[in-house]
C-alpha cells in the first residue's frame, strides 16, 4: 500500500519548497493546495480534497484566512493526523519590548499580525495537538521574493546603501534550516506554540546581521546604521531547534 502523503499549502511561495524537499528527501510524497482547482473558501471542496488525499500530515504555510486554518486543523484532529502552522514573530508589537517568550501576550497592533493571531486561535480551537510555529525573517541566499539576502540586495542597488538600526535585533534564521525545524516538529508528536529564531541566543543587531550576512555571501554591501527602529524582537523558546546565526554567518 502506497503510503499517504503530506500536505502543503504555499507551495508557490518561498519557505514552503524547502519543507517539501526536505520530506522528499526522507522518502515521503508530498502533494500541494491548488487553489485555483480546490478554492479555500468552497468548504465542501476543500473537504472532498482532504477526504481524497488523506494526507499523514498537514503544514499550513499559505497566506489565507482563519477559517481554511480552522478547516484543515479540524480535519487533521478527526484524522489524528500533526498539523504544522507557520505563523510569526508579527504576533508581537515592540511595546512591550522582547525577547518574546512561547507563552507570552500576543499584541499586535497591524493588520498581519492580528490575522495571524487569530488564525493560531482557530487552529489551537480545532485541534490542540497542533504545532504553532513561530519564525522570523528568512534568509534564502540563492532566491529571490520575499526573504532578507534578496530584500536587502534590492535595497543596496536602488540606493547605494542599506539602512540598518542599531536599535533592532530581529528574529531571522536561514529558510533551509526552518524547513528542518518545522519537519522535525510535525514529526515529533509535540504541540502548542512553538519559537524558532536563529538569532534568539545570540541577539545580533540588525547591522552586523547584515554586514555578516555581506561576508557571508561575498557582497558589497555598504551599511547605514540608524536610530529609526528599537525593538528586541528575538523568538525566545525553551529548546534550541536551529543553528545559531553567528555559526551560519562569516
Amino acid at each position: 500500500m502506497t503510503p499517504s502523503p503530506w500536505l502543503i499549502t504555499g507551495l508557490n511561495g518561498t519557505l514552503a519548497p524547502h519543507v517539501a524537499q526536505v520530506l522528499r528527501d526522507q522518502g515521503h510524497a508530498v502533494v500541494g493546495w491548488n487553489r485555483h482547482t480546490t478554492p479555500p473558501e468552497n468548504a465542501q471542496a476543500a473537504e472532498d480534497l482532504l477526504k481524497t488525499t488523506r494526507p499523514q500530515g498537514i503544514f499550513h504555510l499559505a497566506i489565507g484566512s482563519e477559517a481554511w486554518a480552522a478547516q484543515l486543523a479540524r480535519w487533521a484532529a478527526r484524522a489524528g493526523v500533526p498539523l504544522v502552522l507557520t505563523s510569526t514573530a508579527m504576533v508581537f508589537h515592540h511595546d512591550p519590548d522582547g525577547p518574546h517568550h512561547p507563552q507570552d501576550p500576543r499584541t499586535s497592533q497591524e493588520g498581519y499580525g492580528q490575522l495571524k493571531i487569530r488564525t493560531e486561535d482557530a487552529v489551537q480551537a480545532a485541534h490542540p495537538g497542533a504545532v504553532i510555529a513561530r519564525i522570523g525573517w528568512q534568509i534564502d541566499p540563492g532566491a529571490q521574493g520575499n526573504n532578507m539576502a534578496a530584500h536587502l540586495n534590492a535595497q543596496q542597488a536602488q540606493h547605494g546603501r542599506i539602512r540598518a538600526s542599531r536599535h533592532w535585533i530581529p528574529a531571522c534564521s536561514f529558510m533551509a534550516d526552518t524547513a528542518h525545524a518545522l519537519v522535525a516538529l510535525a514529526q515529533a508528536g509535540g504541540a502548542g506554540p512553538v519559537h524558532l529564531d536563529s538569532n534568539a541566543r545570540d541577539a545580533l543587531p540588525f547591522p552586523e546581521v547584515v554586514r555578516r550576512l555581506a561576508r557571508t555571501l561575498g557582497l558589497p554591501w555598504e551599511v547605514e546604521e540608524t536610530d529609526d527602529y528599537t525593538h528586541d524582537q528575538r523568538l525566545l523558546d525553551p529548546a534550541e531547534h536551529l543553528p545559531r546565526l553567528s555559526r551560519r554567518l562569516a
